[in-house]
């Protein structure tokens, strides 16, 4: 009878290629290059230097690109590094890790390429992904009855977002954008949800590290509950009306209790670590882009994209990076530590977000600033394919698996 004594399950890892030890490795590295190849994409045929070979439209396909597929990527190998942490059962790896991969990537160019390849082959690979990946956690969940079913149930109803988005893009059914409402606002109640937890955790941890003793970030409570309650709320109502002034109060009421929450983690005492502090500073996206978000229904000088954007190349980018390179560090044996590379990555992807929200009130022509701010978000993505795809396609410095 076969054991899963820890030898075995170093022999076996050991004869993997590293790149397939951990679902992190080939899904952050592919997520981050994807997220440059789109933003080149979208800038190039929004200035007419190309056109795009997807029966999307090219905003659409942008939009569902940087959503479903760059964001699908990074929530896949994050969830199938967490997996085993929570359940204590073995990490997915080797085939079963190659075809999940390969699924994702396929997804990609059926997409991209769906203006030849057609939108039903597309629709089906791309939805696909997320119900194995929605099957594959929840296996492992349930067998290790763990309370993190929640998230799965997530990452199912983030597919049904999807599908409701293909539908919409394509012109099958008509809702209004609610495809890509539901599943940005799924995104944000996982950075709620997530961020919550390891912000303050990381953020008690590293000033106790630093001889701290007052002061410290409190465990989640009540108040938390409260506000991730309304935060739901809010996007729910978001999703189904954007326009409706109830809508508006709730987003505005959620922003505000979440800027009230983030200041309850004492942030600015981490500054000292960049790997802390930028945790803060992606979280700090998510109230200023609900505030916005609100408040663009009651101003209509303030425009709706500056909002979405503050949520979506802000809280979501900057936080999917800085999970990224604190878990390739601490996944690959090193030591966890900001390099300058980091460092810049972190303010690129800052400066990119805080250009692209504020493109349309600057007083430059709009597409040169669109430009820029293009240039210095992906300009973080292709830093950390350059400075990290070393160490998650190569092995641990220490030889473990």
């Amino acid at each position: 009878m076969a054991t899963n004594s820890a030898s075995e399950r170093h022999d076996r890892l050991m004869t993997l290629p590293p790149v397939l030890r951990g679902g992190f490795r080939p899904f952050f590295l592919s997520g981050a290059a994807w997220a440059v190849a789109v933003v080149g994409l979208w800038v190039c045929a929004l200035s007419g230097a190309v056109t795009l070979p997807t029966a999307f439209d090219p905003l659409a396909w942008h939009r569902h690109e940087m959503l479903f597929g760059y964001l699908g990527a990074v929530i896949c190998g994050f969830l199938l590094t967490a997996i085993p942490n929570w359940t204590g059962r073995l990490p997915i790896s080797g085939s079963p890790l190659a075809g999940l991969w390969s699924l994702w990537f396929i997804a990609r160019l059926a997409l991209l390429f769906s203006a030849t390849t057609g939108a039903t082959l597309a629709f089906f690979l791309d939805v696909g992904f997320f119900v194995v990946l929605g099957l594959v956690a929840a296996r492992e969940v349930i067998a290790a009855k763990n309370r993190n079913l929640p998230i799965v149930v997530m990452i199912l109803l983030f597919a049904a977002a999807n599908a409701i988005d293909h539908g919409e893009a394509l012109g099958c059914i008509d809702l209004g954008g609610l495809g890509w409402r539901l599943g940005l606002g799924l995104v944000l109640m996982m950075i709620g949800l997530i961020g919550g937890r390891i912000i303050p955790s990381f953020t008690r941890n590293w000033l106790t590290k630093n001889g701290a003793t007052t002061g410290m970030p409190g465990q989640p409570g009540r108040f938390d509950m409260v506000t991730l309650g309304v935060m739901a709320a809010s996007l729910i109502a978001w999703a189904a009306a954007p326009d409706a002034q109830v809508s508006a109060m709730l987003l505005l009421a959620a922003g505000t209790l979440q800027a009230v929450r983030l200041a309850r983690w004492s942030g600015a005492r981490a500054v000292r670590d960049p790997l802390v502090f930028i945790l803060h500073v992606a979280y700090a996206w998510l109230p200023l882009g609900l505030l916005l978000l609100g408040g663009s229904v009651f101003f209509s000088n303030l425009p709706r994209s500056s909002a979405l954007h503050a949520l979506a190349a802000g809280a979501m980018a900057s936080m999917t990076l800085a999970v990224m390179t604190r878990a390739t560090l601490g996944h690959t044996g090193r030591t966890l530590r900001a390099d300058g590379w980091t460092v810049t990555m972190y303010a690129l992807v800052t400066i990119g977000a805080a250009l692209r929200v504020a493109a349309p009130l600057l007083p430059m022509d709009y597409m040169r600033a669109i430009e820029f701010a293009g240039a210095a978000w992906g300009g973080a993505f292709l830093m950390f394919v350059l400075a990290y795809g070393p160490k998650l396609l190569g092995p641990r410095p220490d030889g473990r698996p």
